[in-house]
């Protein structure tokens, strides 16, 4: 290859790069300007907590634990996500079997929201993006994408 061909390539896939990032980019300020208002019109639902850092939850079952988990706790919980529109994108309801994990090893929103709650608790969560997967496209979950999960904590393992 002669150095103009280099230039070429190295050039090309800059370009192809950075088109890439911008789409990626479009869709995020898309997805957050879409999950900015749905959580600006929940937050006027009476039954929705709002905390400091923009994640709003509602309680649907109330558990009898008295404990809640701490940042390196290992605990145990089915949950559910989907998108705004209503699409399940994972589900350990689904599977038949409940997840076990550590609490310092989860996106922020489910590590802020769990520590909310005691064994028995049953929480839907709404997750802005600062607080899932930020402007990243993880698996099927588009770049800046509110998420919104259900979940029922089980156990709690310190």
């Amino acid at each position: 290859m002669n150095k103009f061909s280099v230039w070429f390539l190295m050039t090309f896939m800059f370009l192809a790069h950075s088109v890439q990032v911008s789409a990626f980019d479009l869709e995020a300020d898309k997805n957050i300007k879409k999950g900015q208002k749905f959580l600006n019109k929940n937050r006027k639902d009476k039954s929705v907590i709002e905390k400091i850092s923009g994640l709003q939850y509602q309680i649907l079952v109330k558990g009898n634990g008295t404990v809640r988990p701490k940042n390196n706790d290992r605990v145990t919980a089915h949950y559910h996500g989907s998108f705004l529109n209503g699409d399940i994108f994972d589900s350990s309801k689904a599977r038949g079997r409940p997840i076990t994990f550590n609490l310092n090893q989860v996106i922020k929103g489910w590590k802020k929201g769990i520590k909310l709650m005691v064994v028995g608790d049953k929480f839907r969560f709404f997750i802005p993006s600062h607080l899932a997967y930020g402007n990243q496209k993880v698996g099927q979950v588009p770049p800046g994408s509110l998420l919104i999960f259900e979940i029922e904590l089980l156990a709690i393992n310190p």
